[in-house]
């Protein structure tokens, strides 16, 4: 999950429908909440057959909303006047019955006229059983409420209430954020059309059958990336090197190992991309020669001859294109800002991120970075210590000034 500014403060409606996969709902409430959200629930009768609703009460703090004309409480315009404050909306689960209810145009509940006066994005999370999933009227139904703009967030495959296998368990909390990330975004869709390629995480070089050489790269900076781009509607490749943070929904993701595949995988990619950053700590050195049995333990010193792997970077930036944006990373510990001006020139760059992992929290594995950006026009930007979502964001906004006239 990525922390990020952008639910601060936001005005959010999670409507909850009958589904065993409401109790899931807990956790996006709550983490939103964290968040500094305002979060208001609407559940529908059926879904408080499956959770109460004083456990979303206690989650969301604030009283839960399921009643059309609720007893002892203001009630004439009650539906328009909790759709009126909504800044995003996610029904989540959505079942077949919801679906094709708020496709039809059917307002018998609360929930659903709140969501017939919605002037805000919404998202619709769906979950059910396999055979409900790919019956072709929901799919006719999906289909079409994203061509009025919804934005459907597909379940996943995997092992069903039923007790079989198949698609139709409701997506996992991470994906349910990017979508509500993308809801809210200020820019959402401002770079449809365009190919994102990021690369991410660290890469392995093998030693022999147990060890390696490698880094303390999470990851977590270039899927922060791709999230990023996802939500302002690019087609994105994510290359990405061994790492524990679930590949983002709808993206294309090509996991590596070694510096080697890496090298392989953007070349592949590289010219059909229109937007290049390269956010992976890829390896300088590789072993001369892999060990095929483990290298005991023995008297004296140790000598591991290296030698160097192909450098990404200097590829891409010998061949783009004039159309063609390159983004860099420079890690520097010293001389950092003309260190890394001199990468940015040395490898052709069009702009290159700056940042201390010395600096309290900034660096591999937090969920926070400082970073400064720096283009090729000498302009540069120094950001405070924020969430990597948020510095993502602000990387896309700087080169968006550069990118119209370079598209």
């Amino acid at each position: 999950m990525f922390p990020s500014n952008r639910f601060k403060n936001k005005r959010l409606l999670v409507g909850i429908t009958g589904g065993i996969a409401a109790y899931k709902i807990t956790e996006l409430v709550r983490f939103l909440v964290t968040e500094g959200a305002q979060v208001q629930v609407v559940m529908t009768a059926a879904a408080e057959q499956f959770i109460t609703r004083t456990t979303m009460e206690t989650l969301s703090q604030h009283p839960v909303a399921s009643e059309m004309f609720p007893q002892n409480r203001f009630a004439g315009t009650h539906h328009i006047h909790l759709a009126d404050q909504m800044d995003a909306a996610i029904i989540a689960p959505a079942t077949y019955n919801m679906i094709g209810k708020i496709h039809a145009g059917v307002a018998d509940d609360l929930l659903t006229t709140i969501v017939a006066a919605l002037q805000c994005p919404v998202v619709l999370a769906p979950a059910m059983n396999v055979h409900m999933w790919e019956n072709p009227i929901l799919q006719r139904n999906l289909n079409e409420l994203r061509q009025l703009g919804y934005l459907i967030c597909e379940p996943e495959e995997g092992f069903l209430a039923e007790g079989y296998h198949g698609k139709g368990r409701l997506a996992r909390l991470e994906y349910l954020l990017q979508y509500l990330y993308k809801a809210l975004h200020p820019q959402r869709d401002s770079l449809k059309g365009k190919k994102v390629l990021v690369t991410a995480g660290r890469t392995e070089e093998p030693l022999d059958p147990v060890r390696m050489l490698t880094n303390r790269s999470s990851g977590k900076m270039g899927y922060a990336l791709a999230w990023e781009a996802f939500a302002r509607g690019a087609d994105v490749t994510l290359v990405h090197g061994p790492t524990d943070l679930p590949a983002p929904m709808e993206v294309n993701d090509i996991p590596v190992n070694t510096a080697e595949e890496m090298f392989q995988a953007v070349r592949e990619q590289f010219s059909d991309s229109d937007i290049y950053l390269s956010a992976a700590a890829i390896a300088d050195f590789t072993p001369q020669a892999v060990s095929d049995k483990k290298i005991k333990k023995r008297e004296g010193e140790f000598h591991l001859p290296l030698k160097r792997t192909t450098d990404v970077l200097q590829y891409v930036g010998e061949n783009k294109r004039s159309d063609q944006v390159l983004v860099g990373f420079a890690v520097e510990t010293d001389q950092t800002l003309e260190n890394a001006r001199k990468k940015l020139e040395r490898k052709n760059l069009d702009m290159v991120v700056l940042n201390n992992p010395l600096e309290a929290g900034s660096g591999f594995r937090q969920d926070t970075n400082k970073a400064t950006l720096i283009h090729r026009n000498g302009e540069i930007k120094e950001l405070a210590l924020m969430p990597k979502l948020d510095v993502a964001y602000e990387i896309f906004e700087f080169l968006k000034q550069h990118l119209k006239s370079k598209h």
